[in-house]
């Protein structure tokens, strides 16, 4: 479970060199022009643009910005509300109904500490009282994050940013999943058996995920690959860790189906490809399967 926390919050960076490196070309002599791939931090500032170098260059030169999912889509009246719903337990059931009284009082003692109230507060349990376990624990998470981010503003982030980019200047935006799609992965991927030990580990370890959140944002910021792959790498040796079926569905089943859908699009138009950074480093990651289909991956400097 902490490593499929870590990959939905922070997307760990490529470790194809020493230092930072989010950004790639992918070239081949079938194409006129090259099309690129970054890796984003979901939460990390518009702002942090201005540190990937060659970005705003690429952003020029391409003709189409393709993120996970086209952000405006997601952002919609109509998927808002299918995102809404899919975060709320089925039969209006509550979160009373599927924990016992004693996992209740670990989760409220945990929502004490970090909100200041917890579930037995009438606003906070007509809020997030029908959640899913999933869902609540990320929306617990982001709050954490906040805490530990001064200025953090959720409507002004880096994988929107390049997408609105493109949009100003004419381009066009596309997505590599569809929203539908976005929902039953992150939401639906899991039992609420499972949903129910994930947020409990949080809620039981909750000093060691802090700090290791606090460690995550440092390091990424910083551009320490060494230790956002010390940190992510860590393992507890329980049922906190996520599975190897967990890990599959979540990262490299989907890098598989965008490795797929891939080369089309760049024959079309040179391409700047938008996502999480965990999905492109290792053997299963989008660098080394373009690789395989005979691209040439370099490093943007």
């Amino acid at each position: 479970m902490k490593k499929l926390f870590l990959s939905l919050l922070l997307a760990f960076v490529s470790v194809v060199v020493c230092n930072a490196q989010l950004l790639y070309r992918i070239s081949h002599k079938s194409l006129d022009k090259p099309s690129y791939v970054v890796g984003t931090y979901h939460l990390a500032p518009a702002t942090f643009i201005d540190s990937i170098s060659g970005a705003k260059a690429v952003l020029d030169a391409v003709d189409v910005v393709c993120g996970e999912v086209v952000m405006s889509e997601m952002e919609s009246r109509e998927n808002q509300k299918k995102v809404q719903q899919a975060m709320m337990l089925p039969d209006g059931k509550s979160l009373t109904d599927v924990f016992t009284a004693d996992e209740m009082q670990r989760i409220n003692a945990y929502m004490d500490n970090l909100l200041g109230m917890n579930l037995n507060n009438p606003i906070l349990k007509s809020q997030m009282g029908k959640m899913t376990p999933m869902a609540l624990s990320t929306q617990l998470q982001l709050v954490q994050y906040m805490k530990v981010t001064p200025n953090f503003n959720p409507l002004k982030l880096i994988d929107a940013h390049f997408q609105n980019v493109a949009k100003k200047a004419g381009k066009k935006v596309a997505g590599l999943e569809t929203v539908d799609f976005q929902i039953e992965t992150l939401y639906k991927g899991t039992t609420i058996e499972r949903q129910k030990q994930q947020l409990l580990c949080m809620v039981d370890n909750s000093e060691y995920y802090a700090l290791q959140m606090k460690e995550l944002s440092a390091a990424f910021f910083a551009q320490d690959m060494q230790a956002l792959l010390d940190i992510t790498e860590e393992k507890m040796g329980n049922l906190c860790d996520s599975t190897p079926e967990e890990e599959a569905a979540l990262i490299y089943g989907r890098n598989a189906a965008w490795v797929e859908q891939i080369p089309t699009m760049i024959v079309e138009a040179p391409t700047l490809f938008v996502v999480g950074a965990a999905h492109l480093p290792g053997e299963k990651g989008v660098l080394e399967l373009l690789k395989a289909k005979g691209y040439t991956i370099e490093a943007v400097k």
